[in-house]
């Protein structure tokens, strides 16, 4: 792709692929796109990414925020080019099988988002159209090499193992960076979390979170998310094998849209607004059924001591 074939793209993405057409005014040699995008990844290692701004950008590399402008036109630009190298290409995905590849992938992915933390709290608007991500794309689907899968399913595999990886690595950076704010390791962190939903959760309100909680599931010091990675592995396995058997049934399509006309009608909109008061008002009246059933339940407690007194 050249230059003159980049006219209709964005111009965050023609810089990510190197098709945007260079400034014509501003400082030459002594900045490029790529050093602006270095510092801009050097603020949010060091600050997090709410750090990072045109001015505070510009101001790290000694010009004015005008003088950026005129290589990157907007934020969101910049935040497109960070996200593109802090991501970085991925590493060779080997594997003895598919099973070993997926796992590989997983791994590789989060260490990447883990190697940049800022990078998980960029919002996803869709899928990135940037070399990297394309290769990250690219490495998903070949996991499934020499299985049967065609490339809808190794498409829809590829997202789910990429989303599970951002939902992993954002749980473990945001522990990390709570165990770092406080002065602990995770595994105090761990044991604070369990301690604090002891003390919330009772029986009444949540008897099967109330359940795993005092089983002691939040310090157990098991990894909750390899245990679902290695679930994915058997369902995919599984679904293979209904494949192989002839017996697999793909799933109901779920149902359409509204259509926006329907969504901006202004009846239909009411109607949601009293949908929501009544679920409102549905778990107010839930919150004093468990009040209620507390207090039946002490006073039941206090009439047996008292017949037990005069006994």
């Amino acid at each position: 792709m050249t230059e003159s074939d980049a006219d209709d793209l964005p111009r965050g993405i023609a810089l990510a692929w190197g098709v945007a057409a260079s400034p014509q005014r501003g400082p030459k040699r002594e900045m490029s796109v790529e050093g602006i995008v270095d510092a801009a990844v050097e603020l949010a290692d060091a600050d997090g990414l709410g750090a990072v701004s045109m001015a505070a950008v510009a101001a790290r590399l000694g010009y004015t925020p005008m003088s950026l402008y005129r290589y990157i036109s907007a934020k969101d630009d910049l935040i497109l080019l960070m996200q593109e190298s802090a991501i970085g290409a991925p590493p060779a995905i080997e594997g003895e099988g598919w099973r070993e590849r997926v796992v590989a992938f997983h791994d590789a992915l989060m260490r990447s988002y883990l190697a940049h933390t800022w990078v998980i709290e960029i919002p996803i608007t869709g899928v990135t159209a940037t070399p990297n991500s394309a290769a990250w794309m690219d490495a998903g689907i070949q996991v499934f090499d020499g299985t049967p899968l065609d490339d809808d399913a190794r498409l829809s595999l590829t997202l789910l193992l990429t989303g599970y990886a951002h939902w992993n690595a954002t749980v473990i950076a945001g522990m990390s960076r709570r165990a770092a704010a406080s002065g602990r390791d995770l595994d105090e962190v761990s044991h604070a979390e369990d301690d604090l939903l002891a003390r919330l959760v009772t029986a009444d309100a949540y008897p099967s979170l109330h359940r795993a909680v005092a089983a002691g599931v939040l310090s157990s010091g098991t990894d909750p998310f390899r245990f679902g990675l290695g679930v994915i592995v058997d369902g995919i396995a599984a679904h293979l094998d209904a494949l192989a058997a002839g017996t697999y049934v793909p799933p109901k399509p779920p149902p359409p849209p509204e259509a926006p006309e329907v969504l901006a009608d202004k009846r239909y909109r009411e109607s949601q607004k009293k949908v929501r008061e009544a679920e409102k008002l549905l778990r107010a009246a839930r919150r004093e059924e468990r009040a209620g059933l507390r207090e039946a339940r002490e006073r039941a407690r206090q009439r047996e001591a008292k017949e037990r007194g005069r006994a």
